[in-house]
């Protein structure tokens, strides 16, 4: 059988979840993008990261992140217990393999927004992942969003639009991409890749789903 696909007492199957990884130049969107799609689709939770960083005023562990000291990271990556992970300002940062699978085998599909080489890491360890890649309409718009966002400096600035160029010529790697030159509509295409994913044929017990078609699934 590939996939999980348990029948509930309302009879209908339930779907093995999966992994979207969402990338993209900082200012192409990903988070605006996101949080248009969230109350769309019920089933779709997004990936919490482990990190070695301190607890902010009012962050909860394993709501917000999973707070962990630099031993249990180090313990983390020694057992291959981390899709990927990165050093930050200092502080480590990581996607904890446990979490993703366990939102995956409850039926769920798990997004997460990450830059180019960490997506590299998980296509390496879990290549039946989804990816898609979010990119701006044209060059001098990210660089008018950027600008518009008042937080960076010229210097920076200049830097992440070299950086942009580097990120977009890995889009080939990539299953899906989306222009985000208007935000309803981009987060519309993403739904539509997510809802289109959950119909494979692969993400279901076929036996069951015949079974059902002529009312005699069993539990």
């Amino acid at each position: 059988m590939n996939g999980q696909s348990i029948s509930g007492r309302d009879g209908r199957l339930q779907r093995q979840g999966f992994l979207i990884v969402l990338s993209g130049p900082s200012g192409s969107g990903k988070n605006s993008v996101m949080n248009a799609v969230f109350p769309t689709i019920p089933n779709l939770k997004y990936s919490i990261s482990v990190t070695t960083r301190p607890p902010r005023k009012g962050e909860q562990d394993g709501v917000n992140y999973f707070f962990r000291t630099e031993e249990e990271f180090e313990q983390l990556i020694a057992e291959e217990r981390l899709l990927e992970w990165a050093t930050f300002v200092g502080h480590r940062y990581g996607t904890p393999k446990d979490f993703v699978n366990e939102q995956i085998m409850n039926g769920n599909a798990v997004i997460m927004d990450i830059d180019i080489q960490g997506a590299a890491q998980i296509r390496e360890k879990m290549p039946e992942a989804v990816f898609v890649f979010l990119l701006p309409p044209t060059w001098d718009e990210l660089r008018q969003r950027l600008l518009r966002r008042g937080s960076d400096t010229e210097e920076t600035i200049s830097k992440r639009l070299l950086k942009s160029q580097e990120e977009i010529g890995h889009i080939v790697d990539y299953d899906y991409f989306i222009i985000n030159d208007d935000l309803a509509k981009a987060a519309e295409q993403l739904r539509h890749i997510i809802m289109s994913e959950w119909s494979k044929t692969s993400r279901v017990d076929l036996d069951k789903l015949q079974c059902l078609w002529k009312g005699r699934v069993e539990e």
